[in-house]
């Protein structure tokens, strides 16, 4: 089978280098690389170029239109049987397109995603943020597992979609804000067989500090609003955790202030869950600095995307602005 390989890319050159420098070392061969400039003041041209080398590869440049549009464009253009997309911070283990075709060809899948993790060299903030967004404590436990709530829907930092798929349920139809779940949904409503292949993992490094992972997860949980307006029925129980808990902090806080008796309560239940999140990093991570900074992550993670959530529901669901 050949592969082709998406990736948007906008303004990031020194990522483009350490990902295309981990698919030079890929044991499956029969592949092509397609970067895509998404209207980026920052060009990685000459850095692409320097692979060129060594990689099947091809560079384009367009004028600014997010991920989502940026990747029909590389649809519209490559020469695969199967087209992945990856982001743009992401590393790729040597086997994984050898484990992806071993895994097509033993079971086909139409659409496949594969989960994430992180990688050694990551900072303990990287690696933090890394476990938030898997942890069974937090949102991120149904990224990239079997046992998931629900229909599975590969996300797009790992993600593959055959020739097939493309041709008659098209590409993406919303660049931002959910387009990858959006575009999941509707392959899976075309007919076609969508699936997990759980070893093949890639490193996400996802933010590099607490800031920015704020305001990429504020930016999800208001996408969730955005694909509940295309599928209703894809808003589940489990999206309105993060905001129930954003809630129930201001609540305790609330209790604390008043000096309730319930405060005790509150307090009580917040000191549990945050120690679970503590113990169990501290028991996949092997280090005490990596377990507390996943507590900030998780506590990061659940108000940014409860802030997000429910400022888009209140405005788009509530007052039914567009």
């Amino acid at each position: 089978m050949f592969f082709s390989i998406i990736i948007p890319l906008y303004n990031r050159p020194q990522e483009i280098s350490e990902l295309l420098n981990t698919l030079t070392l890929q044991t499956y061969r029969q592949f092509e690389v397609l970067v895509i400039e998404d209207g980026s003041n920052d060009s990685a041209e000459t850095i692409v170029n320097s692979f060129a080398d060594r990689l099947n590869i091809r560079y384009f440049v367009k004028e600014n239109e997010g991920q989502g549009f940026t990747r029909n464009y590389g649809f519209e253009r490559a020469k695969g049987d199967y087209f992945i997309i990856f982001d743009s911070d992401c590393l790729i283990p040597e086997n994984y397109l050898q484990i992806v075709n071993n895994s097509l060809n033993n079971c086909w899948l139409d659409a496949y995603g594969g989960p994430d993790g992180a990688h050694h060299s990551f900072t303990p903030i990287q690696k933090a943020i890394s476990y938030s967004m898997t942890s069974p404590f937090t949102t991120g436990g149904i990224r990239g597992n079997k046992k998931g709530i629900g229909q599975f829907h590969p996300r797009s930092f790992n993600m593959g979609v055959s020739r097939q798929v493309w041709e008659k349920a098209g590409g993406f139809i919303i660049t931002r804000l959910g387009e990858d779940i959006e575009y999941s949904i509707r392959i899976h409503s075309s007919g076609f067989k969508i699936g997990l292949i759980p070893e093949a993992i890639v490193y996400h490094k996802r933010r590099t500090d607490f800031v920015k992972f704020f305001k990429q997860l504020h930016f999800f949980g208001r996408a969730r609003i955005n694909i509940y307006k295309f599928f209703p029925d894809q808003l589940k129980a489990v999206h309105f955790f993060p905001a129930a808990f954003t809630l129930w902090l201001v609540f305790t806080v609330v209790t604390n202030i008043a000096r309730w008796p319930i405060a005790k309560l509150c307090n009580g239940l917040s000191v549990v869950y945050i120690l679970l999140i503590f113990f169990h990093s501290l028991f996949k991570n092997k280090s005490v600095k990596i377990a507390f900074l996943s507590v900030i992550a998780a506590l990061t993670q659940l108000i940014a995307y409860g802030l997000g959530f429910i400022q888009d529901f209140w405005k788009r669901v509530v007052l039914k602005r567009s």
